[in-house]
């Protein structure tokens, strides 16, 4: 496995920055970005980007431009999805089926685009149901909409959606137990972190087996 190969893409959006994890023999890319506060170093990017080459599956993780550029806040939704729609060809180019990912509000630029892209599936880690408190403002549609395979990772005490908050739907739904929006666990908690990470990894190495 040859990984930290970065590729810088020029976007509409910006300078955008591809860093892959390639698996000597895969059958699938997994295309995943982060969120809005923060970068690929978040722990469960780093969990799959380690794993999933092991089992046949290409991890290309994604800096959207407005990280690359240094900025600490993200831009407008349509900005992220002209930012995702700029790397798409260099992800693509393998010539894979490519799974389109992310956290937080990177797996609602994920969803907002799958079908567009022509994107295998998607995989939503840690998505943003509502803002935290405001169950009201859901964004269930975006989720919903999607139009291929959806699995959802949710930590069990997200406030931005508990795993009990998620609408029926066509799309598969993982718990990880305890675990908040960046899937941290609580000392107190009955898992520790690595197991939490392992409960991720196990979950969407499974669900990518039925991908191809």
């Amino acid at each position: 496995m040859t990984s930290d190969v970065s590729e810088i893409i020029e976007t509409d959006a910006g300078t955008a920055r591809i860093t892959w994890h390639r698996a000597k023999q895969a059958r699938l890319v997994l295309t995943v970005s982060h969120g809005a506060g923060g970068g690929i170093e978040a722990r469960d990017l780093q969990a799959l980007a380690t794993v999933l080459p092991g089992h046949g599956v290409s991890v290309a993780l994604v800096e959207q431009p407005w990280r690359v550029a240094g900025k600490k806040v993200a831009p407008a939704p349509k900005t992220l999805d002209v930012g995702w729609r700029g790397i798409w060809p260099a992800v693509a180019k393998p010539g894979l089926p490519v799974v389109s990912g992310g956290r937080s509000a990177g797996a609602r630029v994920a969803c907002r685009t799958a079908t567009e892209l022509g994107a295998a599936a998607v995989l939503a880690l840690s998505f943003p149901l509502h803002p935290p408190g405001k169950p009201e403002k859901s964004r269930a549609g975006e989720l919903l909409g999607a139009g291929v395979p959806t699995l959802v990772v949710q930590g069990g005490n997200d406030p931005f959606g508990k795993p009990a908050e998620f609408p029926e739907g066509d799309f598969e739904l993982a718990e990880v137990p305890y675990g908040d929006h960046g899937f941290a666990v609580p000392k107190r908690a009955e898992i520790g972190q690595e197991q939490a990470l392992e409960i991720i990894t196990g979950r969407v190495v499974e669900w990518t087996r039925t991908l191809g």
